[in-house]
């Protein structure tokens, strides 16, 4: 007898490494199982090691990107809130079409205690996706609504890391 899939609302957060990496992981599984997998990557641009890997599972994998240029340091201004805006709206009818397993939303957890979008708005998708669909919220700072509506809620936290001594990201490792 097979079971139908059911979806479930994972939060990847805290101040350690490994939230983007479980969520690649989760991926691979996902793809190995011949799932359809939609990985939305909000404040982060760029062909770094994750992403050409996860271009070798394509048509697969769908990759967005939302971001309108370095990194977002301070007040965001108004082309990061458009780039927000733009993929918010993507990862939304990602989710709620039904047509993927599995959609990652990559440093959204940041973009939610920036005040980039709705909280509300998040939480009512994530309330009306259609069974099938498991969602994965990365980034640190994962509001507590959202952790009190998520299935699975894992912490990373960094008791040591290799930065501290200066250590730059290397590629292969952390991009």
């Amino acid at each position: 007898m097979t079971q139908e899939f059911r979806g479930y609302v994972q939060v990847y957060t805290g101040d350690g490494k490994g939230k983007t990496t479980a969520a690649l992981g989760l991926s691979l599984r996902a793809l190995g199982a011949g799932f359809r997998v939609a990985f939305v990557q909000f404040l982060k641009k760029g062909e770094y090691s994750e992403i050409r890997a996860l271009r070798r599972f394509e048509p697969q994998v769908e990759i967005y990107q939302f971001h309108a240029g370095g990194f977002v340091k301070g007040r965001p201004d108004e082309a990061v809130r458009r780039a927000v805006a733009e993929g918010w709206q993507k990862a939304r009818a990602l989710i709620l079409n039904g047509r993927y397993q599995l959609v990652v939303l990559d440093e959204i957890n940041l973009v939610l205690s920036m005040g980039l979008l709705p909280l509300e708005e998040v939480l009512a998708v994530l309330r009306d996706r259609p069974s099938p669909v498991e969602v994965v919220l990365t980034g640190r700072g994962a509001p507590e609504a959202l952790l009190e509506v998520a299935d699975l809620v894992t912490e990373m936290r960094k008791l040591k890391h290799y930065y501290d001594r200066g250590v730059p990201a290397r590629i292969g490792i952390e991009k």
